[in-house]
C-alpha cells in the first residue's frame, strides 16, 4: 500500500487535480470541468499526495446550513482500491461535522463505495423542506439542482444515483 498524506489542496494542484478527473471524464463517471472551476472552488479541495505525487482528490460543497455535497472524489486509477478514496472521505466528513453539517449529498455511480462509507439511496421525494427548497431554486449550481433532482440536469446526470448520509 502506498504512503499518502492528506492536505487542504494548493492552487499548483489544479493540472494534477485534471488529471486525475480527466480519465474518469472520458468513462463518464466524473464531469470534467474547464480549470477556472478547479480555481475558483479550490478551497473545497482535500488532495492524497505522495512524494509531490497527487493521488486523489475531493470536495465538499456546502449547499445550505446543514446539506453539503461530496465533490469529485477521484483516484489514480494506479492506486484504485488501497484506501485512499476511503481517506479523502473521511477527511472531508470530518470537515462537513468540523463546520456544522449534519446532512452530506452525493451523486455518484459507485453506489457500492458510498454505500460502505454509510450513504443511502435517496427517495424521490425531497430532503428538504419546502422553505428551504424554494431557497435552493435560485441557486446556479448544478449540484444543487441535482440534488433536488430538477428535470433540468437528467440529461446529465441519467445513470448516476443520488445518496445521502446522516451525520
Amino acid at each position: 500500500m502506498p504512503s499518502f498524506t492528506l492536505r487542504s489542496a494548493r492552487t499548483s494542484d489544479v493540472a494534477g487535480i485534471r488529471r486525475l478527473v480527466r480519465p474518469l471524464a472520458d468513462r463518464r463517471v466524473l464531469l470534467e470541468k474547464e480549470a477556472v472551476a478547479y480555481f475558483e472552488s479550490l478551497q473545497e479541495f482535500t488532495v492524497a499526495e505522495d512524494g509531490g505525487e497527487l493521488l486523489g482528490c475531493g470536495a465538499l460543497h456546502v449547499m445550505w446550513e446543514d446539506l453539503a455535497e461530496i465533490r469529485t472524489l477521484a483516484t489514480a486509477d494506479s492506486v484504485r482500491g488501497r484506501g485512499i478514496g476511503k481517506a479523502l472521505l473521511h477527511e472531508l466528513v470530518d470537515r462537513a461535522r468540523a463546520i456544522g453539517v449534519s446532512r452530506l449529498f452525493c451523486l455518484t455511480f459507485e453506489v457500492d463505495f458510498f454505500r460502505a462509507m454509510g450513504f443511502e439511496v435517496m427517495a424521490n421525494q425531497s430532503a428538504v423542506d419546502p422553505e428551504v427548497y424554494s431557497e435552493l431554486l435560485r441557486s446556479t449550481d448544478e449540484g444543487v439542482a441535482e440534488f433536488l433532482d430538477l428535470a433540468r440536469v437528467k440529461p446529465n446526470t441519467l445513470g448516476n444515483t443520488r445518496m445521502i448520509m446522516n451525520l
